[in-house]
């Protein structure tokens, strides 16, 4: 039995769907797995909670009512990163590279195994934990460890401490989980990276991860820093095996 103290340090999560039963579902095995819900039937409502109450992780149906998932994922993104899960009925790749292009960070198709749900959103919270760990240890770093603070390969420059990158001086936009790719790949150029490794290492899955949700966001990674995506020059596919950075001058 999960007792008050445990609750108060418990991980909040937004369930937004528009349809009560699964809500319900959700809630139940939520509270009883120790975390706290929230709950939005639209998309408007979504965001604005999202937004005032700043929850742990998101549970993101595409399908909804007043306002999509995924213009709900692109708007709760472009204000503050979050942990967000899509959730579709819809068994088109479409719409899962597209929610993967917004910003979420992981999805899972309709009807679903509660226990595999419930093996993402801890790898997600996992993972999250582990980016503000790190966040706050390079901001309380010592002066004298700045010169570690940047990496750079070739025409590429990551700036650790901004979560900036540069191709060719000019900078990049890019969303943090791809700047944890590069930034994963950037570390140790010339090393070929295996698709599983970075599912690991970058997503922190164990058990459940997709492995395509790694080929979308290199794919989309190499859109905004190569120069030709069909003939890429930073960001090298080594053919059935996986990944890696070209260490070119």
């Amino acid at each position: 039995m999960i007792n008050i103290r445990d609750m108060k340090d418990a991980k909040t999560i937004l369930i937004v769907d528009d349809e009560q039963p699964i809500v319900d579902i959700l809630v139940h095995n939520l509270i009883k797995e120790g975390y706290k819900t929230l709950e939005a039937n639209d998309g408007i409502t979504a965001v604005n909670m999202a937004l005032e109450k700043k929850p742990d992780l998101i549970l993101l149906d595409i399908m909804l009512p007043k306002m999509d998932g995924l213009s709900v994922c692109k708007r709760i993104k472009n204000s503050y990163n979050v942990p967000i899960l899509m959730l579709t009925a819809k068994d088109e790749e479409i719409d899962k590279i597209l929610g993967l292009e917004l910003g979420a960070d992981d999805y899972i198709t309709k009807p679903f195994s509660v226990r595999e749900l419930m093996a993402r959103i801890k790898a997600n919270l996992r993972k999250a934990d582990i980016i503000a760990d790190n966040q706050v240890i390079e901001q309380t770093s010592s002066n004298d460890k700045k010169k570690d603070s940047k990496i750079k390969v070739g025409d590429l420059e990551l700036d650790l401490d901004k979560f900036e990158v540069k191709v060719r001086g000019e900078i990049i936009d890019l969303t943090l989980r791809e700047f944890e790719v590069l930034k994963f790949l950037a570390s140790q150029p010339e090393q070929v990276v295996t698709r599983e490794t970075l599912l690991e290492k970058v997503w922190g899955y164990e058990y459940y991860g997709d492995i395509r949700t790694v080929d979308v966001t290199v794919r989309r990674i190499r859109e905004k820093i190569e120069k030709d995506t069909s003939a890429p020059k930073i960001l090298i596919t080594k053919r059935g095996v996986g990944y890696y950075i070209a260490d070119r001058d």
